[in-house]
């Protein structure tokens, strides 16, 4: 009977320091982004066809931080006048490395890549950014970023815009009628977009 009062003991010890572990809310919470957008309520669709429709092809998840009156970009080391610096690498969100899925073979910067996992890092300058697509996963920001794991690097123009984003966002979308997703990237009055040509 001892032996079964302590077993219980200590589980329920064991339960009290792990609900204890919970992290604290992020500032900086991950979201999710997928192609076609409506890809996670396909079980609502009607229709075979509708439900195939919305099968997903790509999924990106990155975190949102908040430029909370601060600005994106500095071109000095004065910290202050920016979160990222010109020229630097950069996670293009907050905390795990921002991650992209495809769900199957596509073509990003004329570069063949196989549906699976990768991570991406920016480079930004002020009027373009080099986006480097990478093999490895599961790292924190862009300081585990290994060069040569890149499988795709390429560059695509950056525009300012009047209407100002408080957090970090992306939407992946197809501007016409073709196999080509647009990944859109925003924060402040910056906007970017990288196009993703989906083999059918």
């Amino acid at each position: 009977m001892r032996n079964i009062l302590l077993a219980i003991a200590a589980t329920a010890i064991t339960f009290t320091a792990t609900a204890q572990d919970f992290d604290k809310v992020d500032k900086s919470p991950m979201d999710a982004a997928y192609y076609p957008a409506n890809a996670t309520k396909r079980a609502f669709a009607k229709t075979d066809e509708q439900k195939a429709a919305l099968q997903p092809q790509i999924r990106v998840l990155y975190g949102r931080p908040s430029l909370n009156g601060r600005e994106v970009f500095r071109s000095s080391d004065d910290r202050n006048a920016g979160i990222t610096k010109y020229g630097d690498k950069w996670r293009i969100g907050a905390n795990e490395s921002t991650e992209i899925m495809l769900m199957q073979n596509a073509v990003i910067g004329g570069k063949n890549l196989m549906a699976g996992r990768y991570t991406m890092v920016v480079v930004p300058q002020e009027n373009e950014w080099t986006v480097h697509i990478n093999s490895e996963n599961d790292g924190w920001g862009n300081f585990s970023h290994n060069a040569a794991l890149d499988v795709v690097t390429t560059t695509i123009p950056v525009t300012r815009v009047d209407e100002s984003l408080e957090n970090l966002s992306m939407a992946l979308y197809a501007p016409n009628e073709d196999n080509v997703v647009h990944l859109k990237m925003g924060w402040g009055t910056y906007r970017a977009e990288l196009p993703i040509t989906v083999e059918l």
